[in-house]
């Protein structure tokens, strides 16, 4: 098993879901329900799906939730897009959140290709 807390792309994602919490506060209220949590789901499973994979005994499982944690990336750019379009986020926050959203993503691809190219 790994230790979750020493791995970069999970530094990364931690990360990314606390700036989630913080720029999702200024969403509108009527978005409680809606947009706000499905912005926060996607941030947590990155990060939580990195947590549960890292405490898999075999890297094909570890790998798998990493696959996992970057289709989360990839919805939550989605979600980011569409909240930025709705005029929900600053061009700040915009600016934030594609960085580290785009910096997480690189990341875990980088990790999954390490862990398949191992398997071969």
């Amino acid at each position: 098993m790994r230790d979750h807390t020493n791995l970069k792309v999970f530094q990364l994602a931690d990360s990314l879901a606390l700036l989630v919490y913080l720029h999702t506060k200024r969403f509108p209220s009527d978005e409680k329900f809606g947009l706000t949590s499905q912005v926060r789901r996607a941030a947590v499973s990155i990060a939580a799906n990195i947590v549960e994979g890292a405490a898999r005994p075999s890297e094909s499982d570890f790998a798998r939730f990493l696959v996992i944690a970057y289709g989360s990336t990839r919805e939550l750019e989605y979600e980011l897009s569409l909240a930025t379009r709705l005029g929900y986020l600053t061009q700040n926050g915009v600016t934030e959140l594609n960085d580290l959203t785009s910096q997480t993503g690189r990341a875990l691809r980088a990790l999954i290709v390490t862990l398949q190219s191992r398997r071969r």
